[in-house]
């Protein structure tokens, strides 16, 4: 019987019987190369982005004087907040193996931001939080961190769904229900006869069978899955309120209801539409686009506010991470 094995990014790094100082030369170059990577990519967003112009971008700013010292400030708390909230819950997972402190929690959490922000819908966020552990333990820190994602996922979902609802009862989208739930069961037929397909095969992912799965996840606390899905919920109305300023400060004129019925049914139906990371940016702007026009926000304002959110909560968080990418060193297996 065959089986199968999952490697996330960094998550089995090591170098073997190389000399020590060869190690360190190839750590630092592989941290190098990380931030290298992570600004290029913000440069390339930014500057060569064909949905938004960027010297028009900053001339528009600066016409809607939305900077204010005031604004600034505030916008810059909520930033703190939601990532304080993230690296909370990312310490609160990982304590159900090992207690860690705040500030590693922080370094983990921002130094993989940095590390994945130029993967695949950041998937290498994944090897980037494990290879701070030692080889027994990065098995159940990949499987915490697919923990922690689930749970932002699943709040995502639940408020879109409402939120998507009653933007439909108030601007009838056409949606078809019909086929909506027929796909829903698609989806769910598919998964049913894959999961029965993994565990008769006997999946391995990295020495962990579906049965496995399932023991580890049942293994955590009640109370720590139920802090995590109330620090998830926070976060996520962090960081929509977030997005709720950003329409007030560009003077569009929306009670905050209003503007949460449109901001999550734009974050539901962004993670939930398949995408590459090609791709990634395109959709979501166009999905934001699409929501904001029928509340008629126009689509410079839209496209600005997304680059925003973008700006401050993952190239702001990525700067700082850069610091601890930089200064990261390998585990000591007796240690961590």
């Amino acid at each position: 019987m065959k089986s199968y094995h999952f490697n996330g990014l960094f998550c089995t790094m090591h170098f073997g019987g190389l000399p020590y100082k060869t190690k360190q030369f190839f750590l630092v170059l592989i941290k190098l190369s990380i931030v290298v990577g992570a600004f290029y990519f913000i440069y390339k967003k930014l500057v060569e982005n064909d949905n938004l112009d960027f010297s028009t971008f900053l001339q528009f700013l600066t016409e809607n004087n939305v900077f204010s010292i005031k604004n600034l400030i505030f916008l810059l708390l909520l930033t703190f907040l939601n990532w304080f909230l993230e690296i909370l819950k990312w310490k609160v997972l990982v304590n159900s193996i090992k207690n860690i402190s705040i500030k590693n929690a922080m370094e983990q959490s921002l130094g993989a931001l940095t590390a994945s922000l130029f993967t695949p819908n950041r998937i290498g966020e994944y090897g980037a939080k494990a290879i701070y552990y030692s080889f027994e333990k990065r098995k159940p820190i990949l499987l915490l961190n697919l923990i922690g994602n689930t749970m932002q996922m699943l709040v995502t979902i639940s408020f879109g769904i409402i939120g998507l609802s009653i933007l439909n009862s108030k601007y009838d989208l056409n949606i078809d229900y019909f086929k909506a739930f027929r796909f829903l069961i698609i989806v769910v037929i598919i998964i049913l006869f894959t999961f029965l397909g993994l565990k008769q095969s006997k999946l391995k992912i990295r020495g962990f069978s579906i049965e496995k799965l399932k023991n580890f996840y049942r293994s955590i606390s009640t109370k720590t899955k139920a802090l995590g899905i109330l620090l998830s919920m926070m976060r996520y109305l962090v960081f929509s309120f977030q997005f709720y300023c950003f329409l007030r400060f560009f003077g569009i004129s929306v009670s905050y209801f209003n503007a949460m019925v449109v901001i999550s049914s734009m974050y539901f139906l962004a993670s939930i539409v398949p995408s590459i990371f090609i791709f990634d940016v395109v959709i979501k702007s166009s999905v934001a686009v699409y929501l904001f026009s029928i509340v008629g926000v126009n689509e410079f304002t839209t496209l600005s506010i997304v680059t925003l959110m973008w700006l401050f909560n993952f190239v702001l968080p990525s700067l700082f991470g850069s610091y601890y990418v930089l200064n990261f060193n390998l585990p000591n297996n007796h240690n961590q």
